[in-house]
């Protein structure tokens, strides 16, 4: 039994695909197979259900899974406790994020972590806040920043900064000569929404007033992501909702035609570090102390 045949084991019920698993571990196919069917025969019983499409774990197969895990986990606590004995910070961070935060903070993040840190690999995966759970739970992730208070006991879950929303309203929108903007003054019927899946989408329903469960019959417009909302305003007019760091990047030009503040509480979102209690603690202590220090003063650090 080695840790690569567990390493297999754990994509394949991952992935539940033989090619998608081998992709995700570097190896081809027939290796990630032939591994997999050698720990079988070792522990003397079948771990994957191959009739079943996509694959599934015997019942068996849970359970060693399981282990499996557990054992992958203590594995990188002792290259963790390796690196802190020499005083290094080095070693892959696989992080989730947001799609709605992703474009925005990774080019604050990435120039300054890479100065600061170059021995550390940063892997990003760009998911929806149940997949960045997900993967979490499996151990795809070693770490995610969500912007909503689902974490759960599993994990431990710290809040980071606070993002204040601001309105994207065309000049010729009737909130367009507002210096700044109301909750009270917005209506569904004339806002660009993300569509549904996006926890963004269902925090601008709350500022609008309307429950996340609201039926798309009583919203007009939708869209998959932020930067087509932005689009859609500039050319088509009507108005959005933004986080604050995806203004960062805009020109000044561009803030001041088109970007209004909320008034005094302004809505915002918190956005957390959620990861396993037990993993990377010294790269993700670097990761944090990085990304803290890249924020501009539009957000709020905890």
């Amino acid at each position: 039994m080695t840790l690569a045949q567990l390493r297999y084991l754990d994509a394949l019920d991952t992935h539940r695909h033989f090619g998608e698993a081998a992709a995700a571990c570097g190896v081809t196919q027939p290796t990630l197979s032939t591994q997999v069917q050698q720990l079988e025969e070792e522990l003397g019983m079948d771990l994957i259900d191959r009739s079943h499409q996509p694959v599934v774990p015997t019942a068996a197969g849970e359970r060693i899974i399981a282990q499996a895990r557990e054992v992958l986990a203590a594995r990188n606590q002792l290259v963790d406790l390796a690196t802190a004995v020499q005083d290094r910070v080095t070693g892959t961070l696989r992080l989730g994020l947001l799609p709605t935060l992703a474009p925005y903070l990774l080019p604050l993040l990435l120039p300054a972590l890479g100065e600061a840190y170059p021995d550390i690999t940063l892997v990003v995966r760009e998911w929806p806040t149940a997949e960045l759970l997900d993967a979490l739970h499996t151990d795809a992730l070693d770490a995610a920043l969500i912007a909503t208070d689902e974490a759960g006991p599993d994990h431990h879950d710290r809040v980071l900064f606070s993002e204040p929303f601001v309105g994207y309203v065309a000049p010729t929108h009737r909130l367009g000569p507002r210096d700044a903007l109301s909750p009270s003054d917005l209506a569904l019927d004339d806002l660009w929404l993300l569509s549904d899946g996006h926890c963004f989408r269902d925090q601008v329903l709350q500022v609008c007033g309307a429950a996340p469960s609201t039926p798309q019959s009583a919203v007009q417009f939708e869209s998959g992501s932020l930067e087509t909302l932005v689009h859609l305003v500039r050319h088509t007019g009507g108005m959005t909702l933004l986080p604050a760091l995806a203004t960062h990047h805009m020109s000044t030009d561009a803030r001041n035609t088109y970007v209004r503040p909320f008034a005094e509480p302004t809505p915002a979102r918190q956005v957390r570090l959620v990861r396993r209690r037990s993993h990377k603690p010294r790269l993700l202590e670097a990761f944090v102390d990085t990304l803290l220090d890249a924020l501009p003063d539009t957000v709020t650090v905890a």
